[in-house]
């Protein structure tokens, strides 16, 4: 089930000689419930690639989105990204579990924080 996302954010830099990962200012890792290390899927709003990686924290307040690795082929400074979480749940927590949503600004700051996904 989806957990949580990060909704359009910009990638501020790529470091493909980084040995893997994404690097996510920790502000909106704990406003979307991402834990560092765990596995998240990018999916790049530009161009449409889809990548699967891990995050890990960077500077807080700095709004930093940096893709590392190989995935930094894909995935280009200054595209937008949506960073996804998922979690396996049983079924009875399935029908209720709402993911949360941080929508952010051009700039990776918070606008705003649902537990609602907009169709």
């Amino acid at each position: 089930m989806l957990a949580g996302k990060i909704h359009r954010a910009t990638v501020t830099e790529v470091n493909v000689d980084y040995e893997g990962s994404i690097t996510i200012d920790p502000n909106l890792m704990e406003a979307s419930c991402i834990l560092p290390y765990e596995m998240v899927q990018v999916l790049d709003i530009t161009n449409g690639a889809r990548v699967d990686t891990y995050a890990i924290a960077g500077e807080r307040g700095s709004g930093r989105i940096c893709v590392n690795g190989a995935a930094g082929l894909l995935v280009h400074e200054g595209d937008l990204i949506i960073i996804l979480r998922f979690l396996q749940v049983g079924p009875e927590e399935a029908r209720c579990m709402e993911p949360k949503v941080v929508r952010v600004d051009a700039r990776n700051r918070i606008i705003s924080t649902t537990n609602k996904v907009e169709a």
